[in-house]
């Protein structure tokens, strides 16, 4: 079977990581991935911001989990070491569909490379805060930006996957 065909089977979400930082040849390659997905008309507007900074990485989990009720002591973000906060230009008619696509991208080519991944809802409730909106002024990221996700990015725990979900049968519908 194609490589790129047994990654989109064999991928799983990591919920669990080591605290080991992923190498730079691992970032780099999967966020080159990133600048590669097909976006509308070309234009290329999302904008990724990488997070390795531990203390940073704290702040945007007690962030995150606030929208869920948890406090200080859960981490949504499961002690990944690397995230990559992915924004949506508001002004772009397929903004949120772009970045979308780029999550889809950054979690195959994190496990192409031997990394795991996990897609972290509540971006756009992250980045609306005030707290949030200091964070993007903080990096560059311009007003007409919202959060869409962050992919979190390292190397699997022990029990950090598991084994897939039988498909549906009626997953697809040929007309």
């Amino acid at each position: 079977m194609n490589a790129t065909l047994t990654d989109i089977r064999t991928r799983r979400s990591c919920r669990k990581y080591l605290p080991e930082q992923i190498s730079d040849e691992q970032l780099n390659a999967v966020l080159e991935a990133a600048t590669w997905t097909p976006t509308g008309k070309g234009m290329q507007t999302p904008q990724l911001v990488v997070v390795q900074d531990a203390a940073t990485l704290r702040q945007l989990s007690i962030l995150n989990g606030s929208f869920m009720g948890w406090g200080p002591d859960k981490d949504p973000m499961y002690g990944a070491p690397t995230a990559v906060l992915v924004f949506t230009d508001t002004t772009v008619p397929t903004g949120r569909d772009d970045s979308a696509l780029i999550m889809g991208t950054l979690m195959l080519a994190a496990h192409a490379v031997g990394l795991g991944s996990c897609w972290i809802n509540r971006g756009k409730q992250m980045f609306d805060t005030e707290e949030g909106r200091t964070l993007m002024k903080k990096w560059g990221v311009a007003d007409k930006y919202e959060g869409l996700a962050i992919c979190i990015l390292g190397y699997p725990a022990e029990g950090g996957t598991h084994e897939p979900k039988p498909r549906r049968e009626d997953y697809i519908i040929r007309a």
